[in-house]
């Protein structure tokens, strides 16, 4: 018997792969229009977090590193994964002081939604931090980071200019760009 997806009917249904991170399905299906075809679905164990910190000069930090599934380096917001079911802030938190030894007083929740719905699962969540203390970072050995500080104006203009790539990186700063264009970020900071 066919189980209902939606207006889908998954016939069967295999898993393929399994780690940590990902677990990838092979689905025999009956699509919409009834058709027999086959559908793969990967699902995320974490869900995509990432901030983006402004201090007091409105200057942000971003992270550059090698990407090995795109075998290209890429600048990005500082960001990672936290575990499904736990709080977005405390893993945007963590990833903020790994990577860039950054701690917030002050957060912001800007974005939030799926970032490729049509093959997986992955949800991402986007924060502004501000309030910044430094401290020392501490990246996971297989990270090889560089960060680097700007003009927040800097950043918005490596998005248009496409020198930022990352998805959750554009989302969350262009969220953030928007406020500066209204008028409402520095008054958002000055609290």
């Amino acid at each position: 018997m066919a189980q209902r997806r939606g207006p889908w009917q998954v016939v069967s249904r295999q898993q393929v792969y399994d780690n940590r991170w990902i677990r990838l399905t092979h689905h025999e299906v009956i699509n919409p229009a009834g058709q027999p075809g086959i559908y793969g679905t990967i699902h995320f164990k974490n869900q995509g977090i990432g901030v983006v910190p402004v201090d007091g000069e409105m200057h942000t930090y971003l992270v550059g590193q090698y990407r090995f599934a795109l075998d290209a380096y890429s600048w990005e917001i500082p960001e990672g994964g936290g575990l499904v079911g736990t709080d977005p802030q405390a893993a945007a938190a963590r990833e903020l002081a790994e990577e860039t030894g950054l701690r917030a007083a002050r957060w912001q929740k800007m974005v939030e939604g799926e970032l490729s719905n049509s093959v997986i699962d992955e949800q991402f969540i986007g924060f502004l931090a501000w309030d910044l203390a430094q401290g020392a970072a501490a990246p996971e050995p297989s990270e090889e980071l560089r960060v680097q500080r700007l003009p927040l104006v800097e950043a918005f203009a490596m998005v248009e200019a496409g020198e930022i790539r990352d998805a959750l990186s554009i989302l969350t700063l262009q969220a953030i760009e928007l406020l500066h264009l209204k008028d409402r970020l520095r008054p958002l900071l000055a609290t």
